[in-house]
């Protein structure tokens, strides 16, 4: 490596198979830490990097992209010279170098506070909102992923979020999500994620509200769902999944009582989403229950219409899937009984009660304590409910829960509602907004 330096310094007429020889060895963990403590290292690289020498300059972005490849906080705080350089680049020159720059940044900002805190006060979001209108996808992917790798930073609620929504960034990523596959699966998601960011901040929620995030990812949603029975494209699950979080969050924020929507295809195209990736990729199972549970946690809208379009019996098939999963379906059929008498006369006469018998035999005490918050609503609204339940040998179940600490109060309470006409409510509902996953 100490022999590829002295070439590229004194300048010799092979440099461009140099660069290219230090570029292979630089994929080394080792080899890159000792490049950087060798005497003018990088101001070499800049002064090739800066060459009016095509070929030698991306070359020499080459050899800076695979330093910012390491996982060493010194190796990129070694690199914080070559930021400027990196910016001034991204207004210009070929896709491919763009590219390769926008990368190296990404790269950079996520091993080094140091290198964030540079590139603040160098205007590189102004710099990155100006790259946001290319028409190049590889460009506006690139783009995405420094802007991810950003929004991610410890800092970023207090110093970087701030300048990204006084910039045109937050309207053109929203257009870019929502114009889905047509913008390029790679640089949807980034955005996507960039979104999802931003709204787990909490801080942005009014400003993406404003904008129309809700109806527009609502009509994404919609969009993506529809195309999933013909000819779903690899990878559609890691865009659905950002937007079912940043639906679930923005649900969560009490401002978004005032722009509510009510549209029950939304019911519909959660649940063709549940059915194309139940096997395959469980995790979107938690995602979409996520988004259920804000969903009717406070509206009846949509618990009426999660009823009217009988969709119960899929929701019920989703109990035995994983623990969270059976604790968010419990609780999406609490928030539903909790909504009255008529509400938990539609649950009964479901075949809910037989479904329910097995989930309190389950060890978890989460889950059987989601389940005991249900029996009591329905028994509570609907004593029909309690008796059937008894019919059926639940009293038994709740039996064998009577010496579980954190449990015994309520098995206590359900016990006491079997046997006599229910009176005051025993314990509270679990019901609420759930901000998802931050």
């Amino acid at each position: 490596v100490l022999e590829l330096l002295k070439g590229l310094q004194r300048g010799s007429e092979d440099r461009k198979r140099s660069l290219s020889r230090l570029r292979w060895a630089l994929q080394n963990k080792e080899t890159q830490q000792k490049f950087v403590r060798l005497d003018g290292s990088i101001r070499t690289l800049i002064g090739l990097f800066t060459s009016s020498l095509a070929d030698m300059q991306m070359e020499a972005a080459r050899c800076l992209h695979e330093l910012s490849h390491s996982s060493d906080p010194a190796v990129a705080e070694a690199c914080l010279p070559v930021t400027s350089y990196l910016l001034t680049y991204l207004s210009g020159h070929s896709v491919e170098f763009t590219e390769l720059c926008l990368y190296t940044l990404g790269n950079l900002v996520v091993e080094s506070k140091a290198v964030r805190k540079q590139l603040l006060p160098q205007g590189i979001i102004p710099v990155l909102a100006s790259c946001i209108q290319s028409p190049h996808e590889a460009v506006l992917e690139g783009l995405g992923y420094v802007l991810s790798q950003l929004l991610q930073a410890k800092e970023a609620p207090a110093e970087i979020i701030p300048l990204v929504l006084d910039s045109v960034l937050p309207q053109h990523m929203l257009r870019l999500v929502c114009s889905g596959l047509k913008a390029g699966m790679g640089a949807a998601v980034e955005f996507a994620w960039c979104l999802h960011y931003i709204v787990c901040s909490h801080t942005a929620n009014a400003a993406l509200l404003s904008l129309g995030a809700l109806p527009a990812l609502t009509s994404l949603l919609l969009d993506l769902a529809s195309e999933i029975p013909q000819d779903a494209p690899e990878g559609l699950e890691l865009l659905i999944c950002p937007v079912l979080r940043c639906l679930s969050n923005l649900l969560a924020e009490e401002t978004s009582c005032e722009v509510q929507i009510q549209d029950e295809r939304l019911l519909v195209a959660l649940f063709l989403i549940l059915q194309c990736f139940l096997q395959k990729h469980p995790f979107i199972i938690q995602e979409s229950l996520w988004l259920l549970n804000n969903l009717t946690a406070d509206e009846p809208f949509f618990c009426s219409a999660l009823l009217s379009l009988d969709l119960l019996p899929a929701l019920l098939q989703l109990l035995p899937c994983s623990q969270m999963a059976s604790v968010l379906v419990l609780t999406v059929l609490c928030n539903i009984a909790e909504k009255g008498p008529a509400y938990c006369q539609q649950l009964h006469r479901q075949p809910a009660l037989p479904l329910l018998l097995p989930t309190l035999a389950l060890p978890d005490p989460e889950v059987v304590g989601q389940c005991l918050e249900l029996l009591h609503l329905l028994f509570l609204h609907w004593p029909e409910a309690a008796a059937d339940f008894v019919r059926q040998g639940g009293h038994q179940a709740l039996e064998q829960h009577r010496s579980t600490p954190e449990l015994q109060e309520r098995v206590q309470a359900l016990l006491d509602m079997v046997r006599q006409p229910p009176g005051a409510s025993a314990f509270s509902p679990g019901h609420a907004t759930l901000s998802a996953f931050s």
